[in-house]
């Protein structure tokens, strides 16, 4: 018996478009209307995910396969069927929004998930961000593969219920169901979707990537954009000149690279028409705006308000975005691209990276945090996130690097490191590296034009730098000419490589030899 047929609800509301599901969140007081046309919520107390509160459940089936660790956490059976009991309880007699979906552009790699949640705009959420489905593959839908159900008014009771807080969310990899309960942060629906298309997908030879994509619009060659939140990885990706394949979340087979996703979920804060153009007018009408401070009387968006949190969001169909590749599928990468917001002020803007550095760089996933973005950082702090998405890996890291590397290796793919933080000092010092600058580097390695540079070698961070890319000053290449104080430059340089240094003797203490060599290095 499948979960929706095992809830006794007062009212089912199946595949709605989105256009009945915004009309539902407005007839239940779920939202209002932004200026915009956007349907605009307000999540409470979770703001962003729950990241200590995921929980896989511990079966002889799976357990060797899941990297444990506070990542991937166990539950036992017991527990998740007393939540699940707790969950048939709570959803008995309410009205619920069913939909049925699917996740992976290639119908060859794609899965089918059917998201059964008690709000209209959580619905509406899923139906943005999962690919929709035509009217006969509605018809022939079948039973999902998997099953998600969200219960954002469901309160745990942490430990009584095998739990740790108020909130949960729980992968049953064996059940074929994630239960989510106590959180309206939507962003919990799309990556507990994205960890379980993380974990069935190199069963079928295909690389899952937490990276955003488009494509040249003549010859159909793609380009890859890791990065953690902040970086410009939805930003960069949504490049006017380019076809946009997908923000977040993608998958390479040996066919070439598919989005998981039929929408995007972009962060909101200090949005701006002159420099998003792509995403500021995507959030329109159809669109959902999560925790946007609206003005009272005229209800404009407020992109700089940071008043609920810093991680404003929008989600929004695929669609909306001019030049959006459909279906989101396109060929062998020419390009990856690793981002990193270096608040250390210390990383080349662009580089050019071996093979083996290229690995380093992808189980490393480095990134900073600054001052002002978490209670108690002073000055800039490293985040280290294994393969650019660490939370939402669920096997081991070793498994996912080595099919990168092997991809490398067949289809001769460059990869690029591109630091989009900080120039002149670090944070609080220097200043934030220009966009206009960021887009021109990456058009360079897109395009080819970077191979026309001579290259000088960076000994400390093993990477290669390119002497001139068009419309960047050759000053702002190298990171060090921008630095007044050059003693300061090297010792905070050594400082961040000694940082990369520790987390990989600290993690990876199995890594080949090639892969150690190829990090960065202190000077001194």
């Amino acid at each position: 018996m499948s979960f929706l047929e095992e809830i006794e609800a007062g009212r089912v509301n199946t595949d709605l478009s989105i256009p009945k599901l915004v009309e539902a969140a407005l007839a239940r007081k779920e939202g209002v209307l932004s200026s915009t046309g956007a349907l605009t919520v307000y999540t409470g107390a979770y703001t962003g995910r729950a990241a200590k509160d995921k929980f896989f459940v511990d079966v002889p089936a799976i357990h060797d396969d899941i990297a444990w660790g506070s990542n991937n956490q166990p539950i036992s059976r017991e527990a998740f069927e007393q939540v699940k009991k707790k969950t048939l309880a709570y959803l008995k007699g309410k009205e619920i929004f069913v939909l049925n979906a699917r996740a992976g552009a290639d119908p060859a790699y794609a899965m089918k998930f059917r998201v059964i949640t008690e709000l209209a705009s959580s619905s509406l959420f899923a139906t943005q961000l999962l690919i929709r489905l035509s009217k006969e593959e509605k018809a022939a839908y079948g039973e999902p593969d998997f099953t998600v159900v969200d219960c954002p008014n469901l309160k745990m009771e942490g430990a009584k219920d095998g739990v740790r807080s108020d909130c949960c969310v729980l992968v049953d990899l064996e059940q074929h169901l994630v239960l989510i309960n106590g959180t309206r942060y939507a962003g919990e629906i799309k990556k507990a979707i994205f960890t379980v298309m993380n974990y069935y997908m190199p069963k079928k030879g295909v690389l899952p990537m937490h990276a955003s994509a488009n494509q040249d619009p003549v010859s159909h060659e793609s380009a890859i954009f890791f990065g953690l939140s902040g970086t410009g990885k939805t930003t960069l990706s949504a490049d006017p000149e380019r076809g946009l394949i997908g923000d977040d979340e993608h998958g390479w087979s040996d066919k070439g690279i598919f989005n998981f996703e039929g929408g995007c979920y972009a962060k909101c804060i200090d949005l701006d028409e002159a420099k998003e153009p792509e995403i500021y007018h995507a959030i329109r009408y159809g669109a959902l705006l999560e925790n946007v401070v609206l003005d009272e009387e005229t209800r404009e968006p407020d992109y700089t308000d940071r008043t609920y949190t810093e991680n404003t969001r929008s989600g929004y169909p695929i669609e909306h975005i001019s030049n959006a590749v459909i279906p989101s599928v396109g060929g062998i990468p020419k390009a990856v691209i690793f981002l990193t917001a270096d608040a250390f002020g210390v990383l080349p803007p662009i580089s050019r990276l071996s093979r083996e550095a290229a690995m380093y760089q992808f189980v490393s996933g480095f990134t900073s945090k600054v001052a002002g973005t978490e209670v108690g950082i002073k000055e800039p702090v490293p985040t280290f996130s294994t393969l650019f998405g660490e939370p939402f890996m669920p096997r081991p890291a070793e498994l996912y690097a080595k099919m990168l590397g092997d991809k490398l290796d067949k289809y001769g793919t460059r990869v690029y490191l591109i630091n989009t933080g900080w120039t002149g000092g670090p944070y609080g010092t220097g200043s934030r590296m220009k966009l206009a600058y960021t887009r021109a580097m990456v058009r360079a390695a897109l395009t080819g034009r970077i191979n026309d540079a001579e290259f000088t070698y960076d000994k400390r961070f093993n990477v290669c730098v390119p002497d001139h890319i068009e419309n960047v000053p050759d000053e702002v290449l190298n990171p060090r000419n921008t630095w007044a104080d050059k003693d300061a430059y090297d010792k905070q340089a050594d400082r961040l490589a000694e940082m990369f240094q520790n987390n990989f003797a600290q993690k990876y203490q199995d890594m080949d030899a090639d892969i150690v060599a190829a990090g960065p290095k202190p000077l001194k």
